[in-house]
């Protein structure tokens, strides 16, 4: 069993403008590749999980958000992290389907958790929205944070 370090994407990983969907839109948060690159150094495997409703809304395609991951993906190869796209679970649908899987649910850590036997106990959960902290709490992720959106993370909020 291994920690994980659950993050949201869009508030986060990337400045959230709201749906976004194309590279030219795709803003790293300050610091937030140097803060990944650390916990993954303390032994966290990291999960991406990350509400697209989006895609559900009509707004952009899988397409879109599958090219712009494989992108952010490679960025963060670049800054010395190893993260693969399994490693990126995402929730398509509208909030009006219902799904188990769109945080507050906790479909993806869940998820997760099972593929890659993750001890949820000693894992974390950063979100910019209660939404994510919920899905956190509710998936039984032993520590939670939520931070300001678009704001710069220290490592020592995961010691």
């Amino acid at each position: 069993m291994r920690k994980a370090l659950f993050l949201d994407r869009d508030g986060v990983i990337n400045i959230d403008h709201g749906y976004v969907s194309h590279i030219e839109d795709f803003e790293f948060v300050d610091g937030i590749l140097d803060f990944i690159k650390e916990a993954q150094a303390r032994g966290y495997l990291l999960v991406i999980v990350t509400n697209q409703s989006g895609i559900g809304r009509g707004y952009y395609t899988s397409e879109d958000f599958e090219r712009l991951t494989a992108w952010m993906l490679e960025k963060m190869r670049q800054a010395g992290i190893t993260i693969d796209r399994e490693h990126v679970f995402h929730c398509p649908h509208d909030p009006d389907e219902g799904c188990d899987c769109r945080k507050p649910m906790p479909g993806m850590l869940i998820e997760a958790a099972k593929r890659f036997k993750i001890d949820l106990k000693n894992s974390w959960m950063i979100g910019d929205k209660p939404s994510d902290i919920e899905a956190g709490k509710r998936a039984g992720v032993g520590h939670t944070y939520l931070t300001e959106k678009n704001r710069k993370l220290e490592v020592d909020i995961i010691e």
